[in-house]
């Protein structure tokens, strides 16, 4: 999700380096998500409040994530940001697989972990349906305005705007869509173990990944379109 550095060439097999900040990162992300989400259902009954407290908290954490662990791995925490990357040569298939694995394990651990900070039930799963038309175009939205935004960013070497950029749309997302912006494959799933205000059922997974992957491959269509991106990926 942030700067190129080290995931900018090919990479073949199995790297623990870029392997393990993609876990750490995406772990900590899912916790910050599903944590916050708790704090703002135990201090408000307020639900615009509460989603105010878990956007807040998010985007921060954003910032931080992207900020030291982007030069590690390029920050993705996102399986929809990873393919954008496969999309533009940035990783091979198998490296694919493995920030995928990486991400998808992260987010789960991470959303156990913070059901375990505020001492509930470990292991739950959500009761909360979320899929209908509105939240399937606002995932292809969210996603599409995500990956635009870093693809954009990384061909008109702005990449350093990246740790400031990516937050305020995934903060801006939250209210405009009505999905909330999930717009992570790996965060959807995640986020199924827990039976709390970010949990999303799971009968409402598949429509919104797949949702996340159009939007994926709009983002990459929309940055390839500009003018800088002419004669390029072809």
């Amino acid at each position: 999700m942030a700067k190129k550095a080290k995931v900018a060439k090919p990479t073949a097999g199995l790297k623990l380096h870029l392997f393990v900040p993609e876990f750490i990162g995406t772990s900590l992300l899912a916790c910050t998500v599903v944590g916050s989400g708790i704090m703002g259902e135990n201090l408000s009954t307020n639900t615009a409040l509460a989603l105010l407290i878990n956007a807040v908290s998010t985007v921060m954490v954003l910032v931080v994530l992207i900020t030291i662990i982007g030069p590690l791995s390029g920050a993705h925490f996102n399986p929809a940001v990873s393919l954008l990357a496969r999309l533009n040569k940035s990783l091979t298939t198998t490296d694919l697989i493995y920030y995928t694995i990486a991400q998808v394990s992260g987010a789960i651990i991470g959303v156990l972990i913070a059901n375990r900070m505020f001492e509930l039930e470990v292991l739950q799963v959500s009761n909360t349906q979320r899929a209908t038309f509105g939240t399937f175009l606002s995932e292809i939205i969210a996603t599409a305005g995500l990956t635009a935004c870093i693809a954009i960013l990384l061909a008109t070497n702005a990449s350093k705007l990246i740790p400031t950029i990516i937050p305020l749309w995934i903060g801006s997302a939250y209210f405009f869509t009505s999905s909330t912006s999930f717009a992570n494959p790996a965060l959807t799933i995640g986020r199924v173990f827990t039976d709390t205000f970010a949990g999303i059922n799971p009968n409402s997974v598949i429509t919104y990944i797949s949702a996340q992957l159009i939007g994926a491959l709009v983002g990459y269509k929309i940055s390839k379109s500009l003018p800088s991106h002419k004669g390029k990926g072809k």
